[in-house]
């Protein structure tokens, strides 16, 4: 797509005051796939130099926003954690090209806040933390689930720069289980669901992204029997926030949604008996 109403670029090295009609731009697979009219100006952060994905001390993993779906496959392949082959299964629910693969980033699935978005799937279900960096170099840091507030919603100020995301490590540690529907063969996510089982205190999250306008994240101190497990997903999703799109109907969404948690419940309970 040619954004013929962009007049400038920016390297975002060089800073300059941010203006309306300005966009942080990552790797672009979201800017020019459609027109954007309200844009004028691109502060380019692809030459930032932030390392992709790094392991802190205290074991925690930090992504950068610039981090492509490509670097971060690679990174997962020699991640010893449990959780890591979740990583491989939201990269794949892209099913996109490799021209995708090797220029969509981390933060821009973030910041889009597509319900099918599967980076967003994976930082919210490995509770994930947002650092936020304003215009005036204020700092702020808020949980992937509470990031995305609705469909293409998101905790966002103006000019405000989503840095990295930050998974703890004990969410690295959980054994991990990966359900994802969609009404026809390599089509867009129409539900897809994470269940984490922690082998600290036994506690599960089942965390559903895609079917809703947001991720709903539930969490259970103990393995949940399936009634209790359904009963939480009805009270954490209202009415309204069942997703409704041409890739699946809200009532579809929920009842898969429902299916696909209860097949999660099990794996997890399975794993936790043997």
């Amino acid at each position: 797509m040619d954004l013929n109403t962009v007049a400038d670029i920016r390297d975002a090295r060089r800073p300059a005051p941010w203006r309306p009609g300005d966009a942080w731009l990552g790797g672009g697979t979201y800017l020019f796939s459609e027109p954007q009219p309200h844009l004028r100006r691109l502060v380019d952060l692809s030459r930032m130099g932030w390392t992709p994905a790094q392991r802190h001390p205290d074991g925690s993993l930090e992504i950068a926003a610039t981090c492509t779906v490509a670097q971060l496959s690679r990174h997962a392949r020699t991640l010893p954690a449990p959780a890591a082959p979740l990583f491989e299964q939201c990269c794949r629910a892209f099913l996109a090209s490799f021209k995708i693969w090797h220029m969509a980033t981390v933060g821009g699935n973030l910041c889009n806040g597509l319900p099918a978005g599967p980076m967003i799937s994976l930082t919210a279900a490995l509770d994930g933390e947002c650092l936020l960096i304003a215009q005036d170099g204020v700092r702020r840091r808020v949980r992937v689930a509470d990031f995305v507030t609705g469909a293409g919603r998101k905790d966002l100020a103006e000019g405000e720069l989503l840095r990295s995301v930050t998974l703890p490590a004990r969410a690295l540690a959980c054994r991990t289980a990966f359900r994802q529907a969609s009404l026809y063969g390599l089509g867009r996510s129409g539900v897809l669901v994470i269940g984490t089982l922690d082998p600290l205190d036994h506690s599960v999250t089942v965390t559903v992204t895609a079917a809703t306008v947001r991720p709903v994240r539930q969490w259970f101190p103990l393995p949940p029997t399936a009634g209790q497990l359904r009963a939480a997903i009805d009270a954490g999703v209202a009415d309204g926030e069942w997703f409704d799109d041409i890739h699946g109907l809200p009532e579809w969404r929920r009842h898969m949604t429902f299916r696909l948690a209860e097949e999660i419940r099990r794996e997890l309970v399975e794993e936790e008996r043997r």
